[in-house]
């Protein structure tokens, strides 16, 4: 009996390495001066994605066709780019930028601003209001080394809310994340933890770049270097006490950014690194 329950156990696991049969499938590289994107979101109804770059570059967004070209660059006047993580957008249309990048857990000014739909079709745009918020289980800046585990780099907005997905610094990196909620109205806020769960033990290979929900609210895809997180069957917003599939993308590079394309099919962006990285990819996901 034993050796059959481990055999069961067995195929299980094997059945969760191979959830997609599809290759990710590189679309475009992305414009040379583009060397830091580190989020993405997409409009199917014009097939524009739009990016952004994290710390060190402009306060800017970009908009792509879809042969990665820019078509506009709309500078956000009011919004510093302190380190710019994850970008999303509301069932609206309503664009948001997750100024959330905290590698040394040291940061007492996170943020996510509001760039309304109408916004982008200028070349200058406000920012509509800012959200700033805290964790209230962080009470040192920065924590001790164990217990660096408020940065964040990938975040979605769903259902009036944003939810974050932190990337654990932590020496002795064990694969765990939290999930914090957030109201998405402006002023000031304590983000709520909702939950925790593991990936795997193997930093370089597990740990969270971005997150993003399908259309439908179904599936919710975190990315790695390379692999996806795929959370599905869950109820309200409970993501992680859905199922949990690891799915491997049988390719290593700085991925920083994904976000559904449609309901089965995700896009991928990575940075430029040496020889490697600089463009956008799509994995079709099995629909069962």
């Amino acid at each position: 009996m034993k050796k059959f329950f481990l055999l069961g156990i067995s195929i299980a696991l094997l059945a969760c390495q191979q959830q997609s049969d599809s290759d990710l499938k590189s679309l475009y590289s992305l414009p040379k001066k583009l060397k830091e994107v580190s989020g993405i979101t997409y409009f199917p109804e014009s097939k524009t994605l739009y990016t952004l770059e994290d710390s060190g570059n402009k306060n800017a967004v970009y908009a792509l066709n879809s042969k990665g070209k820019i078509e506009k660059t709309i500078t956000i006047e009011n919004a510093k780019n302190v380190d710019w993580e994850d970008i999303t957008k509301d069932k609206q249309g309503n664009v948001y930028i997750g100024d959330f990048g905290n590698n040394d857990n040291d940061r007492t000014d996170l943020c996510i601003y509001k760039l309304a739909k109408s916004e982008l079709q200028n070349d200058l745009a406000s920012a509509e209001y800012k959200v700033s918020f805290s964790y209230p289980e962080q009470t040192e800046f920065p924590p001790k080394k164990k217990e660096m585990f408020f940065d964040v780099e990938g975040f979605f907005e769903y259902g009036g809310y944003f939810y974050l997905f932190t990337k654990n610094r932590s020496k002795g990196f064990d694969g765990t994340a939290f999930i914090y909620k957030i109201k998405n109205a402006s002023g000031t806020q304590k983000a709520q933890k909702i939950g925790e769960f593991k990936t795997c033990s193997n930093y370089n290979h597990c740990v969270l770049t971005s997150a993003t929900i399908s259309p439908d609210g179904k599936k919710v895809a975190l990315l790695s270097h390379d692999k996806i997180l795929l959370f599905k069957n869950f109820k309200g917003d409970l993501f992680h006490k859905g199922t949990q599939t690891q799915i491997e993308l049988n390719h290593f590079s700085q991925k920083e950014a994904v976000v559904f394309k449609d309901n089965n099919t995700l896009l991928i962006a990575d940075e430029k690194t040496n020889k490697t990285g600089g463009n956008v990819y799509e994995f079709k996901l099995m629909s069962n």
